[in-house]
Parts: C-alpha cells; structure tokens; sequence
C-alpha cells in the first residue's frame, strides 16, 4: 500500500536544524550555515515544538544547523527533549564541545553523536571544512570516545576524500566509533561545488562495491539508489520525505526533507501551524507521498529504490519527475550510451 494511502500518524524521526550559526564555512553545507538567521526560535517555541512532537509520538530528533552548541539554549533544551523520553543524534563538528555538553552526553541512554570528519588527514579534511579543522575535529571526538553512548564519524563523500573511505574506516576504529557515510547533494553551499566535488561514474560504481563488502558502514536513507541490491536489505529503500521523516528548519518552517529546503517545499510554519496539520494537510507532503518519477518507472529497479533521491534530481535537473543522476541504473545506462558512441567512432 503505498503512503499516501496510509499515512503515518507521525514522522519516525524528525531532523531540526536548531540554528543556522556555525563557526565553519565548509564548502559542502546544505544549509551554507554561517550566521544565525533573523528570527530563529526561542527557548520557548522550542519547547512547544517539543510539546508537540513528544504527543505525536515521534521516536528521534536529529539535530543539526549550523553548529547546534553554539545554540544558547541547545543543552536545557536537550535534557526537556530526554525528560519526554524522546532519542536524539546530535551532529556536530565536535569544535563546540563544553564539559557540560560532555557530562550531558556520557551515559545517557536517549543520546547519539554523530562528529562531521571529511578527511583521514587534515590536508584532506582541511580542504573541504577549513584550514585546522582536522586537528581541532579529533580532539573533539578524542573527548567523546568511550563516554558510553553510540558515537559515529560522519564523512560526506566526496571526490577528495573518496580514496579516503577505508583509512577513515579505521580511524574511527581507533576511537570506538562508526563510521557514516552520508551522500553529496547539491544543496545549500554545496551548489557552488557539486561540479568539482561530485563523485564521477566510475567512483560511485566502486562506492557501491564498498558498501556492499562491509555492512558495518552506516549510511542514511539515500544510498539504496546507488548500492547494489544487497545492501537495501539494512535500510529503507526509498526516500523517507514527507513519509518516515521531515525537516524543522531554524525559523519554523518544516519541509519534506533537510536538503529541499526551498520556498517551493515548505509545508508551512510552526509559528502559525500546528505540526499534525502540516504533516496531515500539506499539499506539498502529499505530494512527496505520491512522488513517482516518470523517468523512472519503467526501470526494472522501480520497485527497489522508488526513483533515488529527490533532492539530488531536483537540484540537478529542476524537476522532481526526473531520475536521481547518481542512480546505479542512471549511470549504468550512460555508461553503456558512451561505449556504444566510442564504438562508431
């Protein structure tokens, strides 16, 4: 039965970009955090949304921004977030980090970690997120490590950092931690950089080899239209927008998905709508939930990741009807229209 038939009542999860302040300037940010934008929330808004989603029963929040440390209130608002029981990740870029922010941390049953690494050398890393940052990241999870809750190194794959994977496979090894591997969009910042960073065919063809030789490797709900079937079976494999998930962004607009946050996706504002009418009534979330690409559906992998990632093919092609251009049929298909070209040359 398909989604838009039966709705989830609430989100699985939730991802809320709590502030757009961030203290790096790294060249792939989907939100191209820098300063903190007019108007974010307050500590009381955010405990309403908390209110509401806690009712709604949503299982996690995922916070990000920004840097969501440099959120004045982030902390209270954490511990009235675990008080409902509600699990949350925090992404950070591990440069932020308080004694306090660590004692809340150690521990606590309802927290995950997720530290943003680009690189296994700070040449690599340095490159995408800042002159030092490497350094100043590892002290960071240095600081995190065996503090008793799921700690995991997020590396946004890239064409730098690619020939990396197995090197920063083993470094988070070294500090008893995951390692997640997260997929580049161009959104946000990375807009700027999608043409040099993007992984070309040839890369996402191994990347799916990768992935698929080691199922320790954890990923979001992107990477089935670009792994070989196996590795489906340890994930969703479709996109979760508007269906298992959506997105707060730092004034109260929610949206389908973080890296669509466009005027055109947002479903409304918490300041002026409750979240059960947005995920309910919004025209645009039930769009999501009938999304059906038609460039896709007569692809034999139809029914084995749904068209890919939205995101990836609106901001490539400005059309949500097209195929994710990372697809391993997509890219298959070029590959083969490339080798029939040659051969008449």
């Amino acid at each position: 039965m398909k989604y838009a038939e039966w709705p989830l009542g609430a989100p699985v999860n939730i991802t809320w970009e709590i502030t757009h302040r961030c203290n790096l300037r790294c060249t792939h940010c989907l939100s191209a955090s820098s300063e903190a934008s007019p108007g974010e929330l307050g500590y009381d808004e955010c405990r309403a949304v908390a209110d509401e989603l806690a009712a709604l029963k949503v299982f996690e929040i995922n916070f990000g921004g920004g840097e969501p440390l440099l959120c004045d209130y982030f902390l209270p608002l954490l511990r009235y977030i675990h008080a409902k029981g509600i699990v949350t990740c925090i992404s950070t870029n591990g440069t932020a980090l308080t004694d306090e922010a660590v004692a809340l941390f150690t521990g606590n049953p309802l927290v995950n970690v997720q530290v943003s690494l680009d690189g296994a050398t700070p040449a690599v890393n340095d490159a995408i997120r800042g002159e030092g940052t490497y350094d100043r990241i590892i002290r960071g999870i240095a600081r995190l490590a065996g503090r008793g809750f799921p700690l995991s190194i997020n590396t946004v794959v890239t064409s730098v950092n690619f020939r990396q994977l197995d090197a920063m496979k083993e470094l988070a090894k070294t500090y008893g931690a995951s390692l997640r591997v997260s997929r580049f969009r161009p959104s946000g910042r990375a807009r700027q950089s999608w043409d040099r960073l993007r992984l070309s065919g040839e890369q996402l063809r191994e990347l799916s080899g990768w992935l698929g030789d080691d199922p320790s490797i954890l990923t979001g709900d992107s990477f089935f239209a670009i792994s070989a079937d196996g590795r489906r079976q340890l994930g969703l494999d479709m996109c979760g927008a508007a269906k298992m998930t959506a997105c707060i962004d730092p004034v109260g607009g929610v949206y389908p998905c973080a890296f669509l946050q466009a005027g055109e996706f947002r479903g409304g504002n918490l300041r002026e709508t409750s979240f059960r009418q947005i995920w309910d009534g919004s025209a645009v979330f039930k769009a999501f939930r009938n999304l059906s690409p038609a460039a896709c559906r007569a692809c034999p992998r139809f029914d084995k990741c749904h068209g890919g990632c939205p995101a990836v093919a609106y901001f490539v092609s400005h059309d949500l009807n097209s195929a994710d251009p990372e697809c391993l049929a997509s890219w298959d298909a070029a590959s083969l229209k490339v080798k029939a070209q040659n051969s008449k040359l």
